[in-house]
């Protein structure tokens, strides 16, 4: 599918369906439902009048928040199949007239993401600044700020203690396994648009963006 042909409001004229892959279809007997899953009943799909399936996550996850906690976002969870199967699934729903749409999240990473995993090792790689580190002050985290979950928005990052004792932090506004990227950052962003391009390439029709309300944050002092 060659989305730049697409009309920008070509969904609003689209019949959508929404599938949690898990528990749509197993094609495999194992217990979970899957790509090939969803493939085999396209058919089915298609004579519901169905011209729209919006896929929730299938990224690479160690699933602490149903998927919306991506560790690799070039890769599919081996729990629902491949990166092959995944193509073929787009394939088919190109010949009955179906586009594919993924549910994408770009406010935060896993923190198994090895963006964050290099933030953690090496304060002075590049990587850090993909992410919202802060330092507080008198023990305290570096704002008030919430979690969405519940408890603060903020994580000490162990044997980062500065000479005053004051620790490190990094914010997450949702789970502490998801830590949030830092947006002010171009190279996060291009890291992110590189991504976005490459699965429109493999003829994804678009994404439904979780959580992008998020992105921007309040200047922190």
């Amino acid at each position: 599918m060659d989305t730049k042909k697409l009309d920008k409001k070509w969904w609003k004229k689209e019949v959508g369906y929404q599938i949690y892959p898990r528990s749509f279809y197993d094609s495999n007997n194992d217990g979970i439902g899957d790509l090939n899953g969803i493939t085999e009943k396209l058919d089915y799909l298609k004579n519901l009048g169905i011209t729209l399936i919006w896929i929730c996550p299938i990224f690479k996850s160690p699933m602490d928040d149903n998927g919306y906690d991506i560790s690799d976002y070039y890769d599919v969870n081996p729990e629902f199949g491949t990166k092959e199967e995944l193509e073929r699934l787009i394939l088919e729903a190109e010949k009955r007239g179906i586009k594919i749409i993924l549910d994408l999240v770009i406010n935060h990473t896993s923190d198994e993401h090895e963006w964050f995993l290099e933030a953690l090792k090496n304060p002075e790689s590049k990587y850090r600044n993909y992410y919202i580190f802060k330092r507080g002050k008198n023990g305290l985290p570096p704002t008030n700020w919430r979690s969405h979950f519940g408890g603060s928005a903020w994580e000490k990052v162990e044997g980062e203690t500065d000479e005053n004792g004051n620790e490190m932090y990094y914010l997450h506004l949702f789970s502490k396994k998801q830590p949030d990227l830092n947006w002010e950052n171009p190279e996060v962003r291009e890291e992110l648009y590189k991504m976005v391009n490459y699965w429109l390439e493999k003829g994804i029709a678009g994404f439904r963006v979780d959580a992008i309300n998020s992105i921007k944050k309040t200047k922190i002092i």
